[in-house]
């Protein structure tokens, strides 16, 4: 994988009908990844660290990873085809013999989930990031009605 990412943050979210906007970004631009309704309301409840009755699914991957020693090193949006975006987990396992970093393709919104969820660092590929549109005005627009975003 290419080291030219460009390193972005959760900026937002706003609920549709069908779908969820996560807007991520920095101060120079904001793209906004669409993701199914269930996997929106899952981030942003790792967002808000809202209770959950039950662990999820998410939980349950965090839980196995630590049992193994292996920890999630950062979580890269490579590329958009066909207007879908793919992502890359990065994961490390430290042990006595030396430190292996493994590449595991990933659905972008499962990958921003765990990032939230473990607060680990999210990037965008930087050519990607250079090809998106700027969703800035968009993600702006909301909260200029004093509504929120999530």
């Amino acid at each position: 994988m290419s080291n030219n990412m460009v390193p972005v943050e959760i900026r937002g979210i706003l609920p549709d009908h069908s779908a969820w906007a996560i807007f991520v970004g920095n101060s120079e631009k904001v793209i906004a990844i669409q993701v199914e309704h269930s996997m929106g309301k899952i981030i942003s409840m790792f967002l808000h660290g809202a209770p959950k009755e039950r662990p999820l699914t998410h939980d349950l991957m965090t839980s196995t990873l630590k049992g193994f020693g292996i920890t999630i090193e950062r979580v890269v949006i490579t590329e958009l085809r066909e207007s879908i975006y793919f992502a890359r987990l990065i994961l490390q396992q430290k042990n006595e013999l030396g430190r292996k970093l493994v590449e595991i393709d990933a659905r972008p919104s499962d990958c921003i989930a765990l990032a939230t969820a473990l607060k680990r660092p999210l990037f965008v590929a930087a050519d990607l990031f250079e090809q998106c549109e700027d969703m800035s005005k968009s993600f702006e627009e909301p909260n200029e009605g004093g509504s929120e975003m999530e």
